[in-house]
């Protein structure tokens, strides 16, 4: 019983660790970069997306921090390609959520700090 007491203790305290690295990045994402944000106030799934581009060391990343509609205050953090603000722009209005499938979900396992799907 003690042992599972400590394996279930140190999946939490990983997990915690794991939230708050992500909040971390999205905070240091949200200070180094410019944000072009995207409102989907009738969609059913997606509120909004915020896009970042933030330069480290003459190369630029790219970012898409996005609130889902079921949680308006939680966050998601995204590191996307660099056309990906060009494709969920061009897409958005018509269905955010097909847009955000297609251009955003597929970059879920680069920071792992988004929800999985699966």
């Amino acid at each position: 019983m003690k042992k599972i007491f400590l394996i279930l203790l140190t999946f939490i305290f990983s997990w915690i660790n794991a939230q708050s690295s992500c909040n971390e990045i999205i905070e240091i994402v949200k200070s180094k970069g410019y944000g072009s944000t995207f409102f989907s106030p009738s969609s059913e799934a997606i509120s909004q997306v915020t896009f970042y581009n933030v330069n480290i060391d003459y190369k630029t990343y790219y970012f898409a921090v996005v609130k889902f509609s079921s949680n308006f205050y939680k966050e998601y953090i995204y590191q996307v390609g660099s056309n990906t603000q060009t494709n969920y722009s061009m897409n958005y209005l018509t269905s955010a959520g097909k847009s955000f499938w297609k251009f955003i979900a597929p970059y879920n396992d680069n920071l792992k700090c988004a929800p999985d799907f699966d």
